[in-house]
């Protein structure tokens, strides 16, 4: 096999990985107001299902970014799809509320880091051709995993009717097919490193905290906006908002979703048509500026004004598609290849600090506003607040337009 036909099999297998593991992580968005009806969880509680998620990656997806560029992408993509599983077959357990918080925790181990090794394994792979493209498409993969866990209580409505656990043990089953793709990856990498195939960007050096210092200003200009991006897409879509769409705009379960899986099937198409634009015009700053202001548009939209739901659905989808297309494959821009897997495991740290917070704060203010069917003004202060974080990307990505703008010319 070429080198060029083992990129496109990497890709073609690590996105495999990551549809299960971001079905895994979006299955607690269509089943928020079932639990709160079957098993009495408070928004609080759900909000707390996917802040646990994060938690342990303060600390250990940075660990896990130094073991990729130690390890190889395809060791630590396996071993943590292999973690993702525990961490989803305990969840569907799911009781008391203690066994399902474990399982999203032990899930959340493995699943940032295997985020992780899969985007350095494409900048190796991919370095200094249609990475942008590579990216995006591997980006997709991931959406079509998000649009199938939305779109499942139309498709897999017979789990839903059975109760909230059959459709987390048919997510565990999506995270076992992942396992599967993983492990041919690894097995692929290992085969083309000794037939001399693979061009590895690899570190055996000691690699320490301090090393971050190094880094330049842009850097932290993009792993700022990611850190607020992110805070907003994450907890919003895939925590509340269809249950915010069943509660203010009286949507039925089966029409939330479908409203919801639209940012998922946006993302699924136009990201591989904005990451083919980045590699073409290679406008990073100008096109994250642009991807931030959509996102904070459309809460405005969803706050201020009586639009259908559907503008800002189309609004985050946008943005949804533009942002992650331009923002990852920036930092290969900014971090030599032996530092990729530090770089993007210290920025992923710190998106994962923003994500439980966002997701806890979110659910508090839902709480502390009484929101829910009878009182849909309650979800007002969650609305403002994802707006603000928005604006503050916005603010962020000029910042590194600008930085650009002065290092390029």
């Amino acid at each position: 096999m070429t080198r060029a036909g083992a990129a496109w099999a990497v890709l073609a297998l690590t996105g495999l990985a990551l549809f299960g593991n971001y079905y895994v992580y979006d299955s607690i968005g269509p089943l928020a107001e079932q639990l709160s009806r079957e098993l009495g969880f408070s928004d609080a509680q759900i909000g707390t299902l996917n802040a646990i998620y994060s938690a342990p990656n303060i600390v250990l997806v940075f660990v896990g970014g130094i073991l990729v560029d130690r390890y190889g992408p395809g060791f630590v993509t396996f071993w943590t799809a292999v973690i993702c599983l525990a961490g989803a077959l305990l969840t569907a357990i799911g009781t008391p509320f203690a066994v399902m918080a474990a399982g999203r925790l032990l899930f959340g181990i493995g699943a940032e880091t295997m985020i992780v090794a899969t985007i350095v394994a494409l900048g190796i792979w991919f370095a200094g051709r249609q990475l942008a493209f590579a990216m995006a498409l591997s980006i997709s993969c991931a959406r079509v995993g998000s649009y199938a866990v939305d779109v499942s209580p139309l498709w897999a409505s017979n789990a839903y009717a059975s109760g909230w656990q059959a459709p987390l043990w048919l997510a565990a089953g999506v995270m076992a097919a992942g396992v599967v793709a993983a492990l041919a990856y690894w097995r692929l990498e290992a085969t083309a490193a000794t037939r001399g195939v693979q061009v590895l960007g690899l570190s055996r050096e000691r690699i320490e905290l301090r090393s971050l210092a190094r880094f330049n200003r842009g850097y932290w200009y993009v792993l700022a906006l990611c850190v607020l991006f992110y805070s907003v897409i994450f907890p919003f879509r895939s925590t509340f908002a269809i249950k915010y769409l069943q509660h203010t705009r009286a949507m039925t379960l089966e029409a939330a979703s479908l409203m919801n899986s639209h940012v998922f099937l946006a993302a699924m198409f136009a990201t591989p048509l904005f990451g083919w634009l980045n590699d073409r015009i290679g406008r990073h700053g100008l096109l994250l500026t642009c991807g931030a202001a959509t996102l904070a548009a459309a809460f405005w939209v969803l706050g201020a004004t009586s639009l259908s739901p559907g503008v800002s659905t189309a609004l985050i989808g946008i943005a949804f598609s533009l942002v992650p297309a331009v923002l990852w494959p920036a930092v290969t821009l900014l971090v030599a290849p032996q530092r990729l897997g530090t770089a993007y495991g210290f920025m992923t740290m710190v998106q994962n600090i923003g994500l439980a917070l966002a997701n806890v704060a979110a659910g508090a203010l839902n709480d502390a506003s009484g929101a829910g069917a009878a009182n849909p003004a309650g979800y007002q202060p969650m609305i403002v607040f994802f707006g603000v974080l928005s604006l503050l990307a916005v603010a962020c990505a000029a910042l590194f337009w600008r930085y650009r703008s002065n290092t390029t010319t």
